[in-house]
């Protein structure tokens, strides 16, 4: 691992890619640096932890420069409250995220404090929740200069009804790399809730692997970076336990 990813609290995955696990829900935050401009995939549980990310973010992107790009794997609270620390990015999400954003601000603080996150920060991070300015229904190819090219495809619903994932081709500087949001997961079981859609998971990890491949490295929403094996595996999992093929 290069000490300049290490130092600024970021794990190493490609010269150019890393991730890290964010405390209380071990959720990822991943970036992905080129010549011109930098993708930061989900922004934490709020404004402090997106803060945080940001400032990360700078050391290791340099000379001044920023965050340019925001991706947002799926509309959960833990994933999408910190988006707002990111001023004048272009946001990118799964066509119909807006409309959850639109109508559900609520619920997001809601579950926000449901699960831990103070009151007063919860209800600050939903009032000035970002809307996505783009929304992919398939495939969205972003150039951020110096041959740093990544895909962004919308292969859901599956977790949620609006699930996005980001793939950083491979090639000579290794493996291509996916960022899989919560469709897959790691450090825990796979979470349905209320708005997951169990009879399409499955076939959206079926469009993830297709994209990644045997020899990619899968980033989970939460947890440590696993194989493809890993997400066959959970897949049949979530296949029996919802009883879909």
């Amino acid at each position: 691992m290069e000490p300049a990813w290490e130092a600024a609290g970021w794990e190493r995955l490609s010269p150019r890619v890393g991730r890290c696990r964010l405390p209380g829900w071990d959720c990822t935050a991943g970036l992905v640096v080129g010549e011109g401009a930098a993708l930061m995939i989900d922004a934490g549980s709020g404004l402090a932890e997106g803060a945080v990310l940001r400032t990360r973010a700078r050391e290791i992107v340099g000379g001044g420069r920023r965050v340019t790009h925001l991706a947002l794997t799926h509309p959960h609270f833990d994933h999408v409250l910190g988006a707002a620390a990111f001023a004048g990015v272009e946001v990118y999400g799964a066509v119909g995220i807006d409309t959850v954003f639109a109508r559900g601000a609520e619920e997001l603080r809601a579950d926000a404090v449901r699960h831990g996150v103070a009151p007063e920060a919860a209800a600050e991070a939903a009032d000035l929740l970002v809307h996505p300015r783009h929304l992919v229904s398939g495939e969205w190819t972003l150039d951020l200069g110096g041959g740093v090219q990544v895909l962004l495809a919308n292969v859901g619903p599956g977790h949620s009804g609006h699930d996005l994932v980001v793939l950083v081709p491979g090639g000579e500087e290794g493996p291509e790399i996916v960022f899989c949001g919560d469709l897959v997961e790691e450090s825990g079981e796979p979470q349905a809730g209320a708005d997951a859609v169990p009879a399409r998971w499955p076939a959206a990890l079926d469009r993830l692997l297709e994209l990644g491949g045997q020899d990619a490295r899968y980033v989970p929403g939460h947890g440590a970076v696993v194989d493809a094996a890993f997400v066959r595996a959970q897949r049949a999992t979530l296949a029996a336990r919802f009883g879909v093929s």
